[in-house]
């Protein structure tokens, strides 16, 4: 799984190890736990390449041009999807969706259509002509990039961790807790200009090693304590101390919180995605006591490279994907926050929709993504479904690479915006929104 880890200054770093240890310990607000203002976003970022022309598929009349580039090997019968519809007219999803298609049909889950990086809209015509066309395409490290930071320019960091930036001073000021937490690793999404993510090593916890209750680890933490609470009148020290005393405290809150009982009756599938679903839900669970009313997740998967046996890896990764979405929505339910959490899939780019000689698919463009969640238009697909014709309207070479129709930019402000991010701040947090005339696309209630 290829991700990227940005270069930081020592004080950068610095600020954001004492963010990863920090939640909030001090001047807890449990009242914050009933109150009817708490939003969450949860990103689930599909390393390696989504093949999405296998996850949404055009059914009746449509299947014809679907059947006829995707052949057994690489495509779905018609008979074996899961029936859907949008604007009037039948669609699929993948076999092994079978809850996604559920909370579709109930209004609880929804699709963005050709999804991609875009600098602004473009023509097929400009593409070929190299006019306005993003940096780097169907490179992994590059559009997993791209995607996760949703900006052309400027110092690296992701609209997650700007989105966190924008809303700084107006939520969660009595929380030590940064806004955005990752359980896979400092991922760029959730690094901001000013502000870093709390880092979650599933069901690990945080704290000191070797803090195991017995009267020797009780003495070195009481001579630790002693050093770091010692008034040396060197105020970078002092300040130094203090975080890091901070630190120390709240990593014992989380440790109670990811490594307790949870508390909640969900059972999540025991797979790495679950594990990592369990993980968000239980800090969602204990929001009141951490003092957060607004959180940002980052969760991922990988395996998602499938350039060759297509069919088999996607059955299994979709099996997977579609165990854990269901349970962590069932769990915002059990936790009464189906409403006020939005979980959404990015992933680095589509896969070519005629196949390779491996009964696989290699890198591509635009590509459909799924948004959950109470607050969701659900029932629709939002955006241009691509023609899905080899050198067609929507293909930028001889294979199927789709054109994208729809920017990241206007798909993470849509969510952004509903998260709380005003319009004048969107634009510091998406800086080539700008360039693209519609700023929602209006699947966010």
């Amino acid at each position: 799984m290829q991700q990227f880890i940005p270069k930081i200054s020592r004080r950068a770093l610095l600020r954001r190890s004492v963010a990863t240890a920090g939640l909030g310990y001090f001047g807890l607000l449990d009242a914050l736990a009933q109150a009817g203002d708490y939003k969450a976003l949860v990103c689930v970022f599909l390393f390696g390449g989504n093949d999405s022309n296998n996850m949404i598929v055009p059914m009746g009349a449509g299947y014809t041009d679907y059947s006829k580039v995707r052949p057994g090997a690489v495509g779905h019968a018609e008979n074996v999807l899961l029936p859907i519809m949008d604007r009037g007219k039948p669609y699929g999803f993948h076999p092994q969706l079978t809850r996604v298609q559920q909370l579709y049909n109930q209004g609880k889950a929804a699709a963005v259509l050709n999804v991609g990086p875009l600098l602004r809209p473009i023509t097929k015509a400009q593409y070929k002509m190299g006019s306005s066309v993003p940096m780097n395409l169907y490179s992994h490290s590059d559009q997993q990039q791209a995607w996760q930071q949703a900006a052309t320019s400027g110092p690296r960091s992701g609209w997650g961790g700007r989105a966190a930036d924008a809303l700084v001073g107006s939520f969660n000021q009595a929380s030590l807790l940064p806004i955005a937490v990752s359980t896979a690793g400092g991922a760029l999404f959730t690094i901001g200009a000013a502000t870093g993510p709390a880092i979650v090593n599933g069901g690990l916890g945080l704290g000191l090693s070797g803090s195991d209750g017995s009267v020797s680890a009780m003495a070195r933490d009481n001579a630790f304590q002693q050093v770091i609470n010692f008034q040396s009148g060197m105020t970078l020290v002092q300040a130094a101390n203090k975080t890091m005393n901070n630190g120390i405290q709240v990593g014992k809150v989380l440790n109670n919180v990811l490594t307790g009982p949870s508390g909640i009756t969900t059972v999540f599938p025991n797979t790495g995605l679950g594990n990592q679903f369990e993980q968000v839900a239980r800090i969602i669970k204990n929001r009141g006591s951490l003092a957060s009313s607004r959180q940002i997740f980052f969760v991922s998967a990988g395996g998602y490279d499938n350039h060759e046996n297509l069919l088999n890896s996607q059955q299994g990764l979709y099996t997977q994907l579609n165990g854990a979405l269901s349970a962590f929505y069932d769990a915002t339910t059990e936790l009464t926050v189906q409403n006020n959490v939005t979980t959404f899939t990015e992933s680095d780019f589509n896969r070519t929709f005629g196949p390779n000689g491996n009964n696989g698919t290699d890198h591509a463009w635009g590509s459909h993504h799924i948004m959950m969640g109470g607050a969701v238009k659900g029932g629709s697909m939002y955006g241009t479904f691509p023609t899905l014709a080899i050198g067609g309207p929507d293909d930028v070479g001889d294979r199927g690479l789709w054109l994208p129709t729809t920017s990241v930019e206007q798909y993470g402000a849509t969510m952004a915006s509903w998260f709380g991010v005003n319009s004048a701040k969107l634009d510091q947090v998406f800086p080539s929104l700008i360039n693209f005339p519609n700023r929602n696309l209006g699947f966010m209630a």
